[in-house]
């Protein structure tokens, strides 16, 4: 994937957050934080918005809540585990049908070194 400047700028809002929070902690944690990170750096956010799901073009009244939509086009969606797992990146594929976005962020604080993965759709 060629290099996203949003994406780019998502990644190092999320370096800091590691760089000082480290892992180990809940997700919570890191949601929070990068909430403030955010915030900081003047990116433009929603937190855990809920999106309509329908089926068969009946809206369920359960929905998808994806971490944050960043810059109105970007899902992200934050881990706090050992490594990043394939259920992790069905997750992420599943919001692009849901949202309609094509581009996402999925992002893991709980290794020493955070970890992320690009997605196109």
């Amino acid at each position: 994937m060629e290099r996203d400047p949003r994406t780019h700028t998502i990644i190092g809002a999320a370096m800091e957050v590691h760089s000082i929070v480290g892992p180990g902690h809940l997700e919570a944690v890191y949601q929070e934080c990068l909430e403030i990170e955010f915030k900081l750096r003047d990116i433009p956010f929603i937190s855990q918005p809920r999106l309509e799901i329908f089926y068969k073009e009946q809206k369920l009244k359960k929905f998808y809540v994806p971490d944050f939509i960043v810059y109105n086009e970007v899902i992200v969606e934050i881990k706090a585990g050992q490594s990043l797992l394939n259920v992790d990146e069905a997750q992420l594929i599943n919001s692009f049908i849901i949202s309609h976005h094509n581009t996402g962020l999925l992002i893991n604080f709980g290794e020493e070194s955070l970890r992320y993965r690009r997605f196109k759709n």
